[in-house]
């Protein structure tokens, strides 16, 4: 429903520029077009829709299948571009989906922790990230984000909380043979972890703070 998606944005943008103090730092690093494979940390259920309107172009989400069991949350989703998959566990058909968003020609968001962190430090990743940038061949373009764990709380809004979107250059994996091994994914998975590192506070960094 392509009205809801405009609609959505719309509502989105309007909420950030009146609750919070929302900063894009290097948003003319993404390609206005082409296939795209974002990559995130993941702190809140905020950042979904917040990367949806600040990276200048319509993404398409990997989202956990649970929120597609409930029918408001799951028309919402689906609705702002997102389809589901099994977290933790090798899931065939979402895989299929995400190559063909990039075949597209389309930008595909996914968080490679595959869940939000509680502590707000980044943890380590799964290997979801670097199986479909390594298959797709497709540019990737990290991002770190900071200060949504704050929208958590109700209070903090009065003070309009400062969050930043911080995107990265491109990047693509090193070249490698055509099928991986679990160790050589390992590798790429903490390649894609330190490009978003890089981009965080060092607070934020956790499993990947030594690497910076």
């Amino acid at each position: 429903m392509a009205w809801f998606y405009y609609l959505s944005r719309v509502i989105i943008r309007t909420l950030l520029f009146l609750l919070t103090r929302c900063q894009v730092e290097g948003r003319e690093n993404v390609p206005r077009q082409g296939a795209l494979l974002v990559v995130a940390n993941h702190l809140s259920l905020a950042d979904p829709p917040l990367l949806g309107v600040s990276l200048g172009r319509k993404m398409i989400f990997m989202a956990k299948k649970q929120l597609f069991h409930f029918p408001v949350i799951g028309f919402l989703v689906r609705s702002f571009g997102a389809f589901p998959v099994r977290r933790g566990q090798l899931d065939r058909q979402a895989l299929r989906q995400a190559y063909q968003v990039l075949a597209d020609g389309l930008a595909l968001v996914l968080f490679p922790e595959g869940m939000r962190s509680r502590s707000g430090q980044l943890r380590p990743a799964f290997l979801g990230a670097a199986l479909i940038a390594s298959r797709s061949g497709a540019p990737i373009l990290p991002v770190g984000i900071s200060g949504t764990k704050k929208l958590e709380r109700l209070s903090s809004l009065l003070r309009r909380p400062q969050i930043t979107v911080n995107v990265g250059h491109p990047f693509y994996l090193p070249p490698h043979r055509s099928r991986l091994t679990r160790e050589e994914l390992a590798e790429f998975t903490h390649y894609i972890m330190q490009h978003i590192a890089e981009l965080l506070p060092p607070e934020y960094r956790g499993d990947y703070a030594d690497e910076n």
